[in-house]
């Protein structure tokens, strides 16, 4: 089963980290992600740029907005991802206690839906 390990993080927490704190959790996450990856537990990982790069874009009738940074107002912001197969949730909160960035903001667990069994569903 696939699951979405969704690193949140809070700015004001990461700055108050000591002096190389950062760039050690950094390592940390690397050699384990590099592990996990030999296990074919990690499927993919990825870090996000800061959310003033982002744009949004809704459509509401006719009409197509797109506007900078997020819409949310939040300390916390999706800093990156990992996509992870575990054989169950309570894997995959394991995993996601391991990184060192539950610890200065929030990992969100989410299961991933099987996209091939919602193509066969609605015939596409």
């Amino acid at each position: 089963m696939k699951f979405l390990l969704m690193v949140y993080v809070d700015d004001a927490l990461l700055n108050a980290l000591p002096a190389g704190e950062y760039d050690a959790r950094m390592r940390h996450c690397i050699a384990s992600a590099d592990a996990l990856r030999g296990e074919g537990c990690l499927l993919d990982a990825q870090q996000l740029e800061a959310p003033a790069t982002a744009k949004a874009v809704r459509i509401r009738g006719e009409r197509t907005m797109v506007v900078d940074g997020p819409f949310a107002e939040t300390k916390e912001y999706l800093a990156g991802f990992n996509l992870v197969e575990a054989p169950d949730m309570d894997e995959a909160l394991r995993l996601a206690a391991a990184l060192p960035w539950a610890q200065t903001g929030c990992i969100e667990v989410r299961p991933v839906r099987d996209f091939e069994a919602v193509r066969r569903r609605v015939g596409a």
